[in-house]
């Protein structure tokens, strides 16, 4: 019977990959303890960016339609697939070639090159666990995928606070589009995840923790093996008044990659990107 919450799993654990692929086996998540990455750091980064967007992101930082990088605004914030009501969020979207403030820049980077090192290890866990059948079809190894990308991406995400009677999402239900997403702690509860049978459990958010969910396209890469899962972000009393600050890194392999028969990355991201209202739906 599957468990209706989602366990804490220890790096240090001898068995940690095999009870890592589980947890995304039943769950789309893996919540990990005494994993590599500087969580003190991660706290710096939201004290500073929560300041930042409180006082007006500069117009040379916005968003750009092509590139996906700098501010987006609420206004231009994404929407779920096949919802009109865009999320009631703002977040900045930092490559490792895009722009950024510069005082804002040295803890981001240094964050951003960590999460992209211990992802890589937690690929190569997949690997090994992964059954031969979900791995005949892979173009090349997953840890190969994300060798040289540029595409791989963090967002600082701002849910700012709501007023009564607001209804907007913070994030409504959707699945994550790339192979990978590394979420450290938020500074405040709200996320959810729907469980194979449908019902919605709280996200644990202890403050050294990190999860780790499953995207489209590594569902896509493995055949439907790793299923990705539907998860949101809810309202909390918690936040309401104060917002809440959150840290995802999304593991893209080079656009070149081919993911499947039917996409490569580039043409997947294209595809989704689209029906997330940031770039025009392709046309026949």
């Amino acid at each position: 019977m599957q468990q209706s919450v989602l366990p804490l799993i220890s790096c240090k654990d001898p068995n940690f990959a095999q009870l890592f692929v589980e947890s995304l086996r039943d769950f789309g998540f893996g919540a990990l303890v005494d994993h590599p990455l500087n969580m003190p750091r991660v706290r710096t980064i939201y004290e500073e960016w929560r300041h930042y967007f409180s006082a007006g992101v500069d117009k040379t930082y916005a968003m750009d339609p092509v590139q996906q990088d700098g501010y987006f605004s609420l206004q231009v914030a994404e929407h779920a697939k096949g919802s009109c009501q865009r999320d009631f969020k703002e977040y900045f979207q930092y490559y490792s070639w895009g722009r950024c403030p510069p005082k804002l820049q040295e803890h981001l980077a240094a964050h951003f090159d960590q999460a992209i090192n211990f992802a890589s290890e937690l690929l190569a866990h997949i690997e090994r666990e992964a059954p031969p059948a979900a791995m005949v079809n892979l173009s090349e190894p997953l840890s190969g995928m994300i060798a040289g990308s540029r595409q791989s991406m963090l967002r600082v995400l701002h849910y700012p606070p709501m007023s009564q009677g607001m209804s907007a999402p913070r994030a409504a239900p959707h699945e994550d589009i790339n192979l990978l997403t590394l979420l450290p702690a938020a500074d405040g509860p709200g996320l959810e995840i729907r469980a194979r049978n449908g019902e919605w459990i709280k996200a644990p958010n202890q403050p050294e923790q990190l999860l780790v969910n499953i995207g489209d396209m590594l569902q896509e890469v493995l055949g439907g093996w790793l299923p990705s899962t539907t998860h949101r972000v809810v309202h909390s009393p918690d936040s309401a008044s104060y917002g809440r600050m959150s840290l995802p890194l999304f593991l893209h392999p080079r656009p070149e990659v081919k993911l499947s028969a039917r996409y490569t990355a580039a043409s997947y991201l294209q595809e989704r990107l689209g029906e997330l209202g940031v770039l025009p739906a392709p046309t026949d």
